[in-house]
């Protein structure tokens, strides 16, 4: 069942049949205090009118919401339930007329109908035109539950969470700078520490933020980063021809470090050397 079918009608005849099913438990006459039974002690109203109503509407709504038109003796299953539904109103507007009947010449029976009987033919006339209007107003054949609205497209050049070359780091610091102690690797330093100098650094130590000084070979670990500029990436031979070019917004990894240059991959595993580190960022 796929309930993202039903329309603004179905859901009118949804409510309708719930009022009409919570009417059935109230009185269906009123004579001045007595106790007159609901409409469950009465086989006839009862399954007429009110459980009438309430099967009308499931057919209705199961109609709409099964994925293939499905037909009882050659008739369409919403068609059935249309006909249900014009069947209880048409009861409960003639039981409310003349709620006992011939007994109402017997002037021991006056009588005069009961909460039951009116929120039910107000239940049941709301659920018949709910049934018969929703084909012919455009207005009740909108979703009754929208649409989920589609993801925002990815600004051009930009990784997908979780894709290739996406280190799911937040804004990521200069390459070189180091974490404090209990930060972890890769996230950037709060605004304060890299504003004040650190407590008890010593003197002609650099400022929290300035490029530190890159650490030694034997130390490197692979690390994603991006470029802010295009950048070229030339062969490890030595060869001046670049290999690649180096494109801002996307995250490639460094897989070894050589002095002052790295040695990059790109997303589809060409290597090359990284001649210009200035200005990188790390994830």
């Amino acid at each position: 069942m796929n309930i993202r079918s039903l329309t603004r009608g179905d859901g009118v005849v949804i409510g309708a049949a719930v009022l009409l099913f919570i009417a059935s438990f109230l009185d269906t006459y009123d004579t001045n205090g007595s106790d007159i039974p609901n409409a469950w002690d009465n086989l006839g109203l009862v399954m007429s009118m009110y459980v009438g109503g309430i099967v009308g509407a499931v057919l209705i709504v199961l109609a709409r919401a099964l994925p293939q038109p499905r037909k009882v003796l050659g008739l369409d299953l919403g068609q059935v339930g249309v006909a249900f539904t014009i069947l209880a109103a048409w009861t409960s507007f003639w039981t409310i007329v003349d709620p006992l009947g011939a007994l109402d010449e017997n002037e021991l029976f006056k009588v005069d109908a009961g909460s039951g009987l009116i929120l039910g033919l107000i239940a049941a006339l709301v659920l018949a035109a709910a049934a018969v209007a929703t084909p012919l107003v455009p207005a009740l054949q909108a979703a009754l539950v929208p649409a989920a609205k589609p993801a925002a497209p990815q600004p051009y050049g930009a990784q997908p969470p979780g894709g290739y070359g996406y280190p799911g780091a937040q804004p990521q610091q200069p390459y070189g700078a180091q974490p404090q102690p209990g930060q972890p690797f890769g996230q950037p330093q709060p605004p304060a520490a890299q504003a004040a100098p650190a407590a008890g650094a010593p003197a002609g130590a650099p400022a929290p933020g300035a490029p530190a000084a890159q650490p030694p070979a034997g130390d490197f670990s692979p690390f994603w980063f991006a470029v802010p500029v295009p950048r070229q990436l030339f062969a490890e031979d030595g060869s001046p021809n670049p290999i690649a070019e180096l494109a801002p917004g996307t995250w490639y990894l460094a897989v070894e470090q050589r002095g002052a240059t790295l040695i990059a991959q790109t997303q589809d595993g060409r290597r090359g050397v990284l001649q210009d580190t200035s200005g990188i960022q790390r994830g």
